[in-house]
């Protein structure tokens, strides 16, 4: 039997171009397995991968649109598909053309699964130096502080309110605000 996985690392990525392609392949499309997280979680830590792996059985053949696909990580990639191997599933790499059913294919797989760890290595690399050069810069990161005028205001409206016999729920809705209980005395 046919079945695929596809993954993307974020939520909002879109894995169609993968499913489209796994599809183009003949997998039918309630066997396409995907994940919506990094490659660099492990095989196991990834529901979509770990469902594929429970349901695969001896001579099915997996599909993946890239062998990146399967994870960033050398030691996970090469353990996934070893696995694989002694379960007697087959895997096809569409874009990258791996079958590591055969010793050149067994070396593309290395080489593959080497350079996704590279990328990822890469991509973590410059992303700290991003922020360490904006932070040089001056640029600040993460939520910006409340505008201490704003905040006043939403206190006389709440407060306002509470005087009129609104509830603590009704007030906080009034100036969009959560109600937070106070562990003062």
């Amino acid at each position: 039997m046919k079945l695929g996985y596809a993954r993307v690392s974020k939520t909002d990525q879109d894995a169609r171009m993968q499913i489209a392609a796994l599809e183009e392949a003949g997998v039918a499309r309630d066997k396409i397995f995907i994940d919506h997280m990094s490659g660099a979680k492990t095989a196991k830590e990834r529901p979509g991968l770990t469902e594929l792996l429970k349901y695969a059985r001896d001579g099915d053949q997996v599909f993946c649109w890239r062998i990146d696909r399967l994870g960033r990580s050398v030691i996970d990639v090469l353990n996934t598909v070893d696995e694989m191997t002694k379960r007697g599933i087959g895997l096809h790499s569409l874009v990258d053309g791996v079958d590591p059913s055969t010793a050149s294919g067994r070396l593309q797989l290395g080489l593959f699964a080497t350079l996704a760890e590279y990328e990822r290595e890469i991509i973590n690399e410059r992303v700290r130096f991003g922020v360490m050069a904006a932070q040089a810069r001056g640029v600040q990161s993460g939520k910006r502080p409340a505008d201490p005028v704003k905040v006043e205001n939403k206190v006389a409206a709440a407060k306002n309110l509470l005087a009129t016999g609104k509830t603590a729920q009704q007030a906080a809705d009034a100036v969009g605000c959560h109600v937070q209980l106070s562990t003062d005395t």
